[in-house]
């Protein structure tokens, strides 16, 4: 599989646009990531943790493909497939 096309992964929409994922360094080498919708300014924030292990965040919990993009597209999202998450490889 090349970089350009991936399994299935979750798009992080707001206002019917991929969000903006920004990263940040700090001074002390620790990071983080922040999801921003462009248009209403809501923000998810991500601390980055090497290793974790998921039983630790209680039953049930599962890592997640997710895109982010400093600069994603403008345009609006289409809905996406009823069956999408049907097909889904990721849950």
């Amino acid at each position: 599989m090349d970089l350009a096309t991936t399994a299935n992964l979750w798009i992080p929409v707001c206002c019917e646009r991929v969000m903006r994922f920004n990263l940040f360094i700090q001074k002390n080498g620790t990071s983080y990531g922040s999801l921003v919708c462009t248009v209403c300014n809501k923000s998810v924030s991500f601390e980055l943790e090497h290793q974790a292990h998921l039983t630790e965040y209680g039953e049930g919990a599962r890592a997640l493909s997710m895109l982010g993009s400093p600069k994603p597209p403008k345009d609006v999202r289409r809905k996406v497939d009823e069956n999408a998450a049907m097909n889904d490889k990721t849950l």
